[in-house]
């Protein structure tokens, strides 16, 4: 158990590291000589705007919601340092007629466009195809095979979610932000246990932190396992919509089962943090010098003077 519990959080990007502060967010990038440099970032908050949404079982859902809003603009802005050093070509018709419809936009363009089709994907695999596919097996398997829907659909989800971390952890970027994602907990950790920002105090730490967001997903999965047992419906669409619609709840217990985690060390929590922690074995690796020293500069700049950030 570390000596302190930190507010402070952080993402990992394209060749840098966001730490999310109280009062600020600043993300640190490295470029391809080393050299390290720091950019805050904000974006609209509406539990800032509308203090009641800070209450808990409301919070979980908003606050899903500003991070995504922060993460998006963040990556953004991670894409488009990484481009700078691209090797400069012809750009395409296509990529001609890209910039001179948006401009300076074009990367705000893209990175909407993506997620839509994220999202639908997301849809597709993780609710979808899991209810047409059981429904596929029930009329072959017989009736014994019904009661087993929720756990079927649950443990596919996770198959998949799991196999998708996989593929992508092997492309070159994903491994590299990965490991920014080692250095992002192994400096959080460090300043949870009282020491100096240091490399060499920050490589010491664990890479395992309770209150990530791999943690956030697997437990949001395993949650739907326990709602799915409620859904009553059969049909692939009305089934799917339920799901979206419970999607709330879920959210809102996994978050609060989240900094439950973050905040206390016993029994209970441990068997809740354990999936996540054991998915981490995949999404965050160990960092070199370069990749801690950017995360270090990050929390640097948001580490608040009063220890505001302290929950304990």
């Amino acid at each position: 158990m570390t000596k302190r519990v930190t507010s402070i959080g952080g993402q990992a990007l394209l060749e840098g590291i966001m730490m999310v502060g109280p009062k600020k967010n600043t993300a640190a990038f490295c470029d391809a000589e080393g050299r390290i440099t720091t950019e805050d970032i904000t974006a609209p908050s509406l539990r800032e705007k509308y203090p009641i949404l800070k209450k808990p079982f409301l919070r979980g859902v908003f606050a899903l919601i500003d991070t995504m809003r922060l993460g998006m603009k963040a990556l953004t802005l991670s894409a488009d340092k990484a481009g700078l050093e691209d090797e400069t070509e012809e750009p395409s018709k296509f990529e001609k007629w890209l910039d001179k419809t948006f401009g300076d936009k074009i990367m705000n363009v893209v990175v909407a466009v993506g997620g839509v089709l994220g999202v639908a994907l997301a849809v597709v695999l993780f609710f979808l195809l899991p209810t047409v596919l059981f429904n596929w097996i029930d009329t072959v398997a017989g009736d014994w095979f019904s009661g087993w829907r929720s756990v079927f659909e649950g443990v596919l989800r996770i198959l998949i979610f799991v196999g998708y971390i996989l593929l992508v952890s092997r492309m070159p970027d994903i491994d590299r932000t990965f490991r920014y994602h080692g250095a992002e907990h192994k400096t959080i950790f460090c300043y949870e246990n009282e020491l100096a920002l240091t490399v060499e105090n920050v490589r010491k730490q664990r890479r395992f932190h309770p209150r990530c967001g791999s943690s956030f997903m697997i437990i949001m999965l395993l949650l739907g396992i326990i709602i799915g047992f409620f859904i009553p419906f059969e049909n692939p669409f009305l089934r799917t919509a339920c799901k979206l619609l419970c999607l709330p709840v879920i959210v809102s217990i996994g978050y609060e089962l989240i900094k439950l985690c973050g905040r206390h060390d016993n029994v209970l929590t441990k068997i809740i943090a354990a999936p996540g922690l054991w998915l981490q074995r995949l999404t965050v690796k160990e960092p070199d010098d370069k990749m801690i020293e950017a995360a270090i500069a990050a929390m640097e700049a948001v580490i608040p003077e009063n220890g505001e950030d302290l929950v304990q």
